[in-house]
């Protein structure tokens, strides 16, 4: 009987760490969906992205860390800019032979 409380409290309490690590590092304050499947998504998504900003750490040599480099990319996300641009501090200047395929969402 022993046994099995100690064997349930240290499960629980891996999974406390699983969660605890999620909110810190996968930057997951809320599950949108409730279903099993949706709070897999959702965790998976957020894995895919971590891992890719791992990458791209370790590929551009940078040594900001993996939570800085989230933020930057967070408020970055929508600019049309390369990525070692925003952390080597280069000057960028965008093609001007490019074509640009965008519609205007605002008559300017």
């Amino acid at each position: 009987m022993a046994s099995t409380i100690c064997a349930l409290y240290k499960a629980r309490w891996q999974i406390e760490l699983f969660f605890k690590w999620i909110k810190q590092h996968l930057r997951i304050k809320k599950f949108f969906g409730t279903s099993e499947n949706a709070v897999k998504v959702q965790i998976w998504t957020a894995i895919s992205v971590y891992v890719l900003v791992a990458i791209v750490k370790k590929r551009l040599n940078l040594e900001a860390s993996l939570y800085t480099l989230l933020q930057i990319f967070s408020l970055t996300l929508f600019e049309k800019i390369p990525l070692n641009a925003d952390f080597l501090q280069l000057e960028y200047t965008p093609d001007k032979t490019m074509t640009h395929n965008q519609l205007n969402l605002f008559d300017s």
